[in-house]
């Protein structure tokens, strides 16, 4: 008898040998339609496969993150398929399933064009609805090759070849298709039905600009239509709040290839950043931080021995200066440790918290950058707290809590924590490692909020937590950090006295709520479409007059703004009134006061809000009243 455990725990008796789909029908016919394969001890494997032995096993359908993903898979062979069918002179190289959806990369003497993807997505549907059966199959790694050239496939050839000696090779195969490919896939080409293909890149082959451009056919695959549908309703709205389009359009910032990965803060964009900087300036000052400023060009050698020269060199600008080596700062933290020496420290000075607006450079790949979302100089809202191993559960609980009054206070409210763990280039030692994890461990358990673990992801100095916002259309960002790094420390040689009267080394906690200033704002753009709550408004009220001879009074309700505070706007122009109205709503301004004849005697303005079609007529004194006890009200300073 062979014992199979079910994921409910449950023991099913086998009296002979079954593959994955008599396995599946032996429990229901309905669940035999709907497996796509099959984990048997943790592994994934084709439906095909034998159940000889005790194990345990799940059968995977397409409601399975695992099902979906192999659904994805499936998708990017049937698109090689529609390819080569449609252009049969081309050749098949890599496609994988990836976040959302997945790719091909093709190499093909003509131009796919965005049309053509109609033309390969009817044909991938041919395909799904001709439900062709999927087999595996396993060949010598040298006939492999041979095969593969002689139907003029050279990039798979060449991958083959990439594999050691006498190792067997996995292919599968639909129809007169065929393909390198570990698996496991479906049954057959019916499963992925709710696809769609997104657009066309160009991509080197294996990532080397040595090496000739391919074409990327991209797509995306879900379960069912509705998810699809939801999805690209999704992706829609994405670009209806594209941070680099509403910056334009808002007259926020700009970014030109004279400056590559840099930014350019107009006026209002600048203003937008003082607001959220000075928030933030606020925010940490009533929580005990000390604010500083330190360089951000520092010599090769403190680099060297911060570990960082070693671990980080690829993405650091170097500058040589009178046979000196220099680096920009990718990050600021051995600086900090360094500012941290420069008086001798008791253990009644910790934790001392130093925080600093600090301007990062990092050499990222120029394929990586998007808009204000990364770029090449930056600022981080960094801290670093130092302290005793015995302070990092307070601290963390302390951190958690400002950083989720700060994200909802900007309009997020649902938030994940990770905690990610050692990666495999780390530098110290295994049991500072262990130290370290299992103190990180105890302190996000005490803020009390649920976290899921991130294996191998963790910065090379310490393990860390990682907090993950959700915006308004339902995508998540990694923005907060907070790090536990015992090495670093010691590595630049800062020490504190004890209680005991001797030297100890403090842990130093690496803090970050915002993370990139930069990358924060193009968040918050497209979290609020441009339409930032009245607190955020880089301009909160323009005041338009009807005509011209109601300028003087507009000029007096606007300086009784000014005076209060309110960053307001003069409209003078001699453009008519509906035109003010319609130029102003454009650029989202959250407030328009119209004045005439009327709101000059009666000491009132017509209010019209963003968004609203009401007009709303109000006394100067109340619209202040009002506008003051809704920023208040959020419990939060004007900026």
């Amino acid at each position: 008898m062979i014992k199979v455990i079910l994921p409910d725990g449950n023991i099913k008796q086998l009296e002979n040998s079954l593959s994955g789909y008599e396995f599946a029908s032996s429990i229901a016919i309905s669940l035999a339609k709907a497996a796509i394969a099959i984990e048997i001890d943790g592994e994934l494997q084709d439906l095909s496969t034998i159940i000889d032995k005790n194990c345990a096993v799940k059968i995977i359908t397409a409601k399975d993150a695992e099902g979906l993903e192999i659904i994805r898979h499936d998708s990017a062979h049937i698109l090689a398929q529609a390819v080569k069918e449609l252009y049969p002179d081309c050749q098949i190289t890599i496609g994988p399933a990836i976040e959302n959806g997945f790719y091909y990369d093709i190499s093909y003497k003509n131009s796919f064009h965005e049309e053509d993807l109609a033309r390969i997505e009817e044909k991938m549907l041919q395909i799904v609805k001709q439900n062709i059966s999927i087999t595996r199959e396993v060949w010598d790694r040298d006939e492999a090759i041979k095969f593969f050239k002689s139907i003029g496939e050279h990039y798979k050839a060449e991958i083959i070849s990439s594999i050691p000696e006498g190792e067997k090779i996995s292919l599968y195969r639909q129809g007169d298709f065929i393909d390198l490919c570990r698996g496991p896939h479906a049954p057959t080409t019916g499963f992925p039905k709710a696809f769609k293909l997104m657009k066309l890149a160009g991509a080197y082959w294996r990532g080397d600009s040595k090496n000739e451009m391919l074409q990327r056919i991209y797509g995306t695959a879900f379960s069912n239509e509705k998810e699809l549908k939801a999805h690209l309703e999704q992706i829609a709205e994405a670009e209806r709040r594209d941070h680099r389009k509403l910056g334009k359009e808002l007259e926020l910032f700009h970014m030109q290839e004279e400056a590559p990965g840099q930014v350019f803060w107009h006026d209002k964009g600048y203003t937008l950043y003082k607001i959220v900087e000075n928030y933030i300036r606020n925010k940490i000052k009533n929580n005990g931080y000390q604010e500083v400023k330190t360089p951000f060009l520092a010599d090769i050698s403190l680099w060297k021995k911060s570990g960082h020269a070693d671990k980080y060199a690829e993405n650091m600008f170097l500058i040589v200066d009178e046979h000196k080596l220099m680096a920009l700062k990718p990050m600021n933290c051995p600086l900090h440790i360094e500012l941290f020496k420069q008086s001798l420290k008791s253990y009644r000075d910790l934790p001392l918290r130093i925080a600093e607006f600090g301007c990062c450079h990092r050499n990222e790949s120029s394929g990586s950058m998007h808009g204000i979302m990364r770029l090449y100089g930056f600022i981080q809202d960094d801290a670093h707290i130092f302290c005793a191993p015995e302070h990092i559960t307070d601290e963390t609980v302390k951190f958690t809590k400002l950083l989720m009054d700060v994200y909802r206070d900007f309009g997020f409210t649902e938030v994940a924590i990770k905690l990610s763990t050692r990666p495999e280039k780390r530098a110290g030692s295994d049991e500072v490692w262990d130290l370290s994890e299992d103190l990180l461990r105890k302190a996000v358990q005490a803020t009390g909020f649920d976290y899921e673990e991130l294996p191998g992801e963790g910065a090379f100095y310490g393990p860390k937590l990682e907090y993950h916002l959700k915006d308004a259309i339902g995508r998540t960002w990694q923005c907060g950090t907070f790090q536990a790094d015992f090495i670093l420390p010691e590595r630049l040689d800062a020490h504190y006295i004890g209680a005991d009267g001797n030297k100890h080394t403090p842990v130093v906690l690496h803090r970050a709520i915002l993370g990139s200033m930069e990358r924060f704002i193009g968040i918050l753009i497209e979290q609020h479409a441009g339409h930032f709550p009245l607190w955020l408004a880089p301009v909160q009220a323009v005041i338009c007059p009807i005509t011209n001879v109601c300028d003087e009074y507009a000029k007096k309700v606007f300086e009784r703004l000014r005076v209060a505070g309110l960053r307001a706007e003069l409209d003078l122009s001699s453009d008519k009134i509906n035109y003010k109205v319609r130029k102003h709503s454009l650029i989202k301004t959250p407030m328009i006061l119209v004045v005439g004849k009327n709101e000059e005697a009666e000491n009132t303005v017509s209010l019209r809000r963003f968004g609203s079609d009401q007009v709303e007529v109000i006394s100067v004194d109340d619209l202040l009243k009002q506008v003051s006890d809704q920023i208040v009200g959020l419990g939060i300073a004007k900026y």
